[in-house]
């Protein structure tokens, strides 16, 4: 979060900052998205979940429930469908290429 100017400018143009642990109410339990941007060129929301292993498909059950409670719970009519990314330490390309959902996006970090 001290870098979320940088991170923004890294991911692309048109990234506006909503919130980071963006609470949300599932069955009532709280879950928390890790990140939560809209993309003023893409006038869509995007959910980044940040994850320190490589990619589990339990990540892209979890993106996927938040990507469709923003779009039942945020998103307006006049925008387009949720973008999920995770960012993970490795990439797992067995789970995303099998993935059902094409609007979630694979990216790998390194801890600096």
């Amino acid at each position: 979060m001290n870098n979320l100017d940088e991170f923004l400018l890294q991911l692309g143009n048109g990234f506006a900052y909503i919130g980071n642990e963006y609470k949300i109410k599932l069955d009532g339990k709280y879950n928390y998205i890790d990140l939560l941007l809209f993309n003023i060129e893409y006038n869509c929301y995007i959910v980044i979940e940040l994850k320190v292993t490589e990619l589990k498909k339990e990540h892209i059950e979890q993106i996927e429930v938040y990507m469709n409670y923003i779009d039942e719970n945020l998103k307006k009519i006049t925008q387009d469908k949720t973008i999920g990314i995770i960012i993970c330490k490795q990439d797992n390309k067995y789970v995303i290429k099998y993935c059902s959902d094409d609007r979630i996006i694979s990216r790998v970090y390194e801890l600096v």
